[in-house]
């Protein structure tokens, strides 16, 4: 048998570019237009002009895949309870200074990319170990987006459904093609200011707005929010009463939006963690802004952690951690006091898969 390491670069056809005048190539892929010399990568890393075309490099290449619950996307409207088999890639289509997955995003060492994996193969290990969607997570699918697209359909043909874990960063014309194979997505809402997109991310907040708009009000995508909150550049009150009050009138009542505790990585070493208050704080104000469903993160609080009526109040499920220790819907997603209906994706509740966490190889 032979146990040589495997090529680790993959060459396989990109889409979403045009050649220009100057023999260069412009990735049309996310909005920051890379444009590219033969030999040269994207910002992202992971795309790179070859032979006159554009190449992903990591397409069949994970960095390791783990079956997760559900919850930990976050995700907690869409089939609580349930597994979820979640890998990733490597590299990055945003340069976030406070990354919480950079040994991922910001690989440069595609040697971490062991793991090699057909669509197919991917598919069959979900239906394999019981999970009940596939969550392309750690790093931005973004990407990635012929792989985990072309993996979306080798799913769906399983009766697999797709989670996208991302940034939201696309253009208009990849954002369509790409969530028509999606069936849920968590999109991190990193901030509501320019300037912090721009200086913490390399990036714009506007084209994040508009795929959040563009998932809640043109597909069927179940889509949840999570915005990590950093002492002192992202959690003021006014900044945390615009953007609670945009997803209101702009997405609905119904969208969940977490709020997540921030830890020091990366290049960001120098601020400390947030503290439980600020999520609480968060959270009051996003319901007072009238959103139905304020979730906290990273944090202990079940308070924070669990789902309620929007009609009659009820904790229709209870969490600790990923632990679901109450259920009171119906298959339907109808609270079982009232019998008002809850937003999300649901089924015959069986026994929660709970908050493991199993790595597994392919």
């Amino acid at each position: 048998m032979d146990h040589a390491a495997p090529a680790i670069e993959t060459s396989h056809p990109g889409r979403w570019w045009h050649a220009l005048p100057d023999g260069r190539i412009q990735c049309d892929l996310c909005p920051r237009d890379c444009r590219l010399h033969e030999g040269q990568r994207g910002l992202c890393f992971v795309r790179k002009m070859q032979n006159g075309r554009m190449v992903l490099t990591t397409y069949g290449r994970s960095s390791g895949f783990c079956v997760d619950p559900i919850e930990k996307k976050p995700l907690n409207q869409f089939y609580p309870g349930t597994s979820v088999l979640s890998f990733g890639t490597a590299g990055c289509n945003l340069a976030c200074k406070f990354c919480q997955n950079w040994d991922i995003s910001k690989s440069r060492e595609l040697d971490r990319l062991q793991d090699a994996a057909s669509p197919e193969a991917i598919a069959r290990a979900a239906v394999q170990l019981g999970c009940k969607s596939v969550a392309y997570t750690y790093n931005d699918p973004v990407i990635f987006a012929e792989y985990a697209m072309d993996i979306a359909d080798a799913c769906r043909a399983q009766g697999v459904q797709n989670v996208a874990v991302t940034a939201g960063y696309i253009h208009p014309g990849a954002r369509r093609e790409f969530y028509a194979k999606m069936d849920a997505a968590n999109v991190d809402l990193k901030a509501f200011t320019d300037d912090f997109y721009w200086k913490l991310c390399g990036a714009r907040l506007q084209p994040v707005l508009e795929t959040l708009v563009y998932l809640a009000k043109e597909t069927d995508v179940w889509t949840e929010i999570t915005t990590l909150l950093i002492p002192g550049k992202n959690d003021s009150d006014a900044e945390l009463e615009a953007e609670s009050r945009w997803i209101f009138e702009h997405l609905g009542p119904d969208v969940p939006l977490h709020f997540t505790a921030f830890h020091a990585d990366w290049k960001m070493t120098d601020i400390p963690a947030t503290p439980a208050a600020t999520l609480t704080r968060a959270r009051d104000i996003a319901r007072k802004a009238g959103l139905r469903y304020v979730y906290t993160g990273n944090v202990h609080d079940e308070g924070g952690g669990s789902t309620y009526c929007p009609s009659c109040g009820e904790a229709v499920i209870v969490r600790d951690w990923y632990r679901i220790n109450r259920y009171r819907l119906s298959e339907s997603g109808a609270c079982l006091a009232c019998g008002a209906q809850v937003a999300g994706r649901y089924q015959k509740f069986g026994k929660p898969f709970g908050p493991r966490r199993i790595p597994v190889r392919l």
